[in-house]
């Protein structure tokens, strides 16, 4: 139908052919094989030249209307390659959504203005599923490190410290850093759900010689410091997880090897670069480091989410 348009257009064969780098016998045969399709003649002579039937016309019509949404569509998908628009499917966990998603969703506004986000709440219990099958672009998750798992990429964003929160007042307070076996014989908070990331826990008391004995468990961090600062024992929190420490509370460093939860951005492999999840990736690092990254040597190799 273009080169119906382009001979309606030039009013001759040969003009067509000349606008279109073709032959005259290829526009000829183009435009046969189309009034064979459409069962009429679309041209008919005019002196030297060509000018369309009525069915001739009203199809250039519908190619003018063809062309003008192939230049449209051509616009948009040069927008979306380029990243001035698009639309970026994040999932993250609780305590990396001040930390980490905040400032990296505010750096792709100033750089990718016209890409919209959405922000979710990854499940809990199956955080990468929504990546794997595609309704999102990339979640934060805990893990082990980084690499492949469960059908996704895994990129390493920071290894997040936990810290040893004690009761205002408790003997080891007066330490600027603690060491994790001299917790082995207090009563311990609960401050995580079970899973990876209280995995990481024991797996760190076991690397010290010991099992906590829980005598409360809160599954939620600012819960847990509510229990410590009432007496009732002690507990450990990742520094992301901590925000405001209970006014009650002390919060020390635990001495190396510290443990940590391993933070992970985990995409689908088959993902073609766009500029977007890109500059999103890199936002998520930049944040990660002004977050207080733990050394990769200093973190304990410990088992998580």
């Amino acid at each position: 139908m273009q080169v119906l348009r382009a001979v309606v257009g030039t009013g001759s064969v040969t003009a067509a052919a000349a606008r279109l780098g073709y032959t005259p016998s290829a526009v000829s045969q183009q435009i046969a094989a189309l009034e064979k399709e459409a069962g009429t003649d679309l041209l008919e002579r005019a002196g030297r030249g060509v000018r369309p039937t009525a069915a001739g016309l009203l199809l250039t019509e519908h190619a003018d209307a063809i062309a003008r949404r192939v230049a449209e569509a051509e616009t948009a998908l040069a927008d979306l390659l380029a990243g001035r628009t698009g639309r970026l499917s994040v999932r993250y966990f609780a305590t990396a959504g001040a930390a980490l998603v905040a400032p990296a969703v505010a750096r792709l506004r100033t750089l990718h203005p016209g890409v919209q986000v959405e922000l979710r709440l990854a499940d809990p219990q199956d955080p990468l599923t929504d990546v794997r099958e595609g309704r999102a672009d990339i979640a934060l998750v805990v893990g082990e490190d980084d690499g492949a798992r469960d059908g996704v990429r895994l990129l390493r964003l920071l290894d997040d410290p936990y810290l040893a929160v004690l009761p205002k007042g408790h003997p080891l307070a007066a330490r600027r850093s603690v060491d994790l076996a001299e917790l082995a014989d207090e009563p311990w908070v609960g401050s995580e759900w079970p899973g990876p990331c209280l995995d990481a826990q024991l797996a760190a008391c076991a690397a010290a010689g010991f099992r906590p004995r829980f005598v409360v468990d809160s599954e939620d961090y600012l819960t847990a410091q509510g229990f410590v600062a009432a007496g009732l024992g002690v507990t450990l929190i990742p520094r992301l997880g901590l925000g405001t420490p209970h006014p009650d509370v002390t919060v020390r460093r635990l001495k190396p090897p510290t443990p940590a939860r391993t933070i992970l951005a985990a995409l689908r492999p088959t993902t073609p670069a766009q500029p977007p999840l890109t500059a999103f990736i890199e936002s998520l690092r930049e944040a990660a480091e002004g977050g207080g990254a733990a050394p990769r040597q200093d973190a304990r190799r410990a088992t998580a989410r």
